[in-house]
């Protein structure tokens, strides 16, 4: 009796010391509380750098860019830092908005763009219905105030596709109270295209202009 406890406790021993071996060398390796915390804090104040509003001129007006979006998360990766890199090299106060649409009905674009307008229509001046996969290039493309009208950035003659005059689709930017005044864009369009046509008729409908600059 006496050596089969003595045997029992032993290995008891054993496994005790081999587990703590084995947490002693794991946590050797990774860093402590107090470090995540400090990695996480310092990743997030990157992150958020460029996005505040305040170090910009607050006497420049606010663009809300809103993203009408699904299933496209390798072009949002590049389209979020190349934006904050082109817009802060313009001095552009700036905040993205992703409007993802999360169901199995067909896209509706116009209507995330609604539903983004509504969203930062009381702390911006001017938006943007920008589409995913348009990143500008060229400096000339200003994303300024659009004081005299809507302002067309992706113009039809530089679209691979749509080339006709009346083109307003990919990036157009619009004063919030010509947005109200224009009653949004039609809920009532399910798949690609056509809701940006019939947004177009509205706007020459309520006397305003298309304006476009830059090449």
């Amino acid at each position: 009796m006496v050596k089969y406890t003595q045997v029992v406790l032993l290995r008891l021993f054993g496994i005790c010391l081999f587990g703590f071996i084995v947490v002693f060398l794991l946590s050797g390796g990774l860093p402590t509380g107090l470090e995540t915390c400090r990695c996480e804090e310092h990743d997030h104040e990157r992150f958020h750098k460029t996005f505040r509003l305040e170090q910009y001129d607050q006497n420049r007006k606010k663009l809300a860019i809103v993203v009408p979006f699904r299933d496209r998360f390798d072009e949002l990766l590049q389209f979020a830092p190349h934006m904050a890199a082109f817009l802060d090299k313009q001095g552009v106060p700036f905040h993205i908005f992703v409007v993802n649409q999360n169901d199995r009905y067909r896209f509706n674009r116009a209507s995330l763009i609604n539903a983004g307008f509504l969203e930062a229509r009381d702390r911006f001046d001017y938006f943007a219905m920008h589409d995913v996969d348009l990143l500008p290039l060229n400096d000339n493309l200003r994303y300024e105030y659009p004081e005299e009208g809507p302002l067309h950035i992706s113009g039809p003659e530089y679209h691979p596709k749509y080339h006709y005059s009346n083109f307003i689709g990919g990036i157009l930017l619009l004063k919030m109270e010509h947005f109200v005044q224009l009653n949004g864009m039609s809920n009532r369009y399910w798949g690609w295209g056509l809701e940006d046509d019939e947004f177009f008729v509205r706007i020459k409908e309520a006397g305003l202009e298309v304006y476009r600059r830059g090449t």
